[in-house]
């Protein structure tokens, strides 16, 4: 057994020794490759790999099908059997689950499930390395310091279920952060980008961004906290509206717990919850944004079951045109609420806004703030999702359609769901990399949003 080591061989040799009455294995193979700079300088670099077995057991009972599961990294041949007998034991000593449903069946089977796995490696930044010396070269002649980090990797999954499923995704995912500081490292600013190749990553053009933001915080105007009209930049929207993704389980919402709930009972779906015509999707096959068109669920939770794996995913709006079409199911919670089966992908997509950027939204502001990011974001009420968080990295003073100034942060207490009831206007929708959520969830296009009363509740020591 010790020659079984390719992913499709791991997943086929532990469904040999599976003795459940079900079972799903899901091979997990990593690679990564990452750069960092500090003061205009490369200063560490390297390349990992890594693997994830996770083994799912289910057993039948009298009341209903009990669940197992246990993962592992770094497995090697001689670890399946006890991983699978760990799972085993875990289903047989778990009550039945609320979740049980029958194993997913008749899925065609991934031509290249038996293919070697993707693999990253540091030539993904051939180009890009190149073109980061001559930003440092630039920043340097500009008095300014660059520093930040690019990661890209490469995750391959394979899947495959004691019923035939034989599944197989190539995930890339590339994220760059770049922060431009003064030498005096009173003013920063902040600029990020999502990738899948580094190939549209252009760190000179970052650079020239980050410059101009520098230029505007030589000027420091102090406001108070109040309700301001605040541009919020695509990754800010990204990262409020990914959490309000993350909130949105159908089950959750029919059990009268989250903003989604229906007063007397039942969800919010068919409700209208902002009068611009947004359109909040996701899409497994959205181009430059593809995600797994798959379930892949490691676990159980109100809005994954294990059950679930290998169910094909296809384009879901979760709001229609300003109304809520949809929430995240299982196909439990499905049963349990009276609604569709759409699980979560793993995209976000914001549409149906106008055709201005940013700055040209910024260049018909009178008076108000504009952004650059949001952090340390937390939720505070579940019932109406009100989130609280700092901006960080420049709040600009926009007046007569040009900056003027730096202020200072804020701490803002603001609902996702309440600011797409009082957004005002929305910008050109375009990929983004969320500043918060970047180390979980990268995939998403957005627009700017002009909200009219952004509440900024509290002045904030932060940058």
């Amino acid at each position: 057994m010790s020659s079984v080591s390719k992913p499709y061989e791991i997943v086929e040799r532990a469904l040999e020794l599976s003795t459940a009455d079900g079972c799903v294995v899901i091979a997990d193979e990593h690679s990564s490759a990452n750069l960092r700079w500090a003061g205009n300088a490369l200063t560490t670099n390297g390349v990992t790999r890594g693997r994830t077995v996770t083994v799912v057991a289910t057993v039948d009972g009298a009341e209903g099908a009990a669940s197992g599961v246990v993962s592992r990294s770094a497995v090697t041949a001689d670890d399946l059997e006890p991983l699978v007998r760990a799972a085993e034991a875990a289903a047989r000593a778990a009550g039945p689950a609320e979740d049980a449903q029958p194993l997913v069946a008749g899925v065609p089977a991934a031509p290249d499930f038996t293919d070697a796995p993707a693999e990253t490696s540091s030539g993904v930044f051939a180009d890009f390395a190149p073109a980061l010396g001559e930003a440092f070269a630039r920043a340097r002649a500009g008095g300014r310091e660059l520093y930040g980090f690019a990661n890209h990797e490469l995750t391959s999954t394979y899947l495959g279920t004691s019923t035939g499923i034989r599944l197989r995704h190539d995930q890339p995912n590339g994220t760059l952060e770049l922060n431009g500081k003064s030498p005096d490292r009173t003013r920063s600013a902040w600029a990020g980008r999502a990738t899948r190749d580094f190939k549209d990553v252009d760190p000179i053009a970052l650079d020239a961004e980050l410059g101009e933001r520098l230029g505007w915080a030589e000027r420091r105007v102090e406001l108070p906290a109040g309700r301001y009209e605040t541009l919020l930049p695509p990754t800010a929207v990204a990262d409020l509206l990914i959490y309000q993704f993350w909130s949105s389980s159908a089950r959750d919402a029919a059990e009268g717990r989250t903003v989604f709930s229906k007063a007397g009972g039942g969800t919010r779906v068919g409700e209208t919850l902002s009068e611009l015509p947004l359109t909040l999707r996701s899409d497994p096959h959205e181009p430059g944004l593809e995600s797994a068109p798959f379930v892949v669920a490691h676990a159980s939770g109100d809005d994954s079951s294990v059950f679930d794996n290998g169910l094909p995913l296809t384009a879901t709006d979760w709001i229609r045109d300003g109304e809520l079409s949809h929430l995240i199911t299982t196909r439990h919670s499905a049963g349990l609420t009276g609604l569709p089966v759409t699980p979560a992908v793993g995209n976000l997509v914001l549409d149906g806004g106008g055709e201005r950027s940013l700055a040209e939204m910024a260049a018909g502001t009178e008076r108000g703030l504009l952004l650059t990011c949001l952090w340390y974001i937390r939720e505070v009420d579940p019932a109406t999702l009100l989130l609280t968080g700092l901006t960080r990295d420049g709040v600009y003073l926009v007046e007569n359609g040009e900056v003027v100034g730096e202020v200072n942060n804020f701490r803002f207490n603001e609902s996702p769901v309440d600011l797409l009831s009082r957004a005002a206007e929305a910008g050109r929708s375009e990929k983004t990399l969320p500043r918060e959520w970047g180390d979980y969830f990268t995939r998403a296009a957005m627009p700017a949003l002009r909200v009219p009363d952004f509440n900024m509740s509290s002045v904030s020591q932060g940058v």
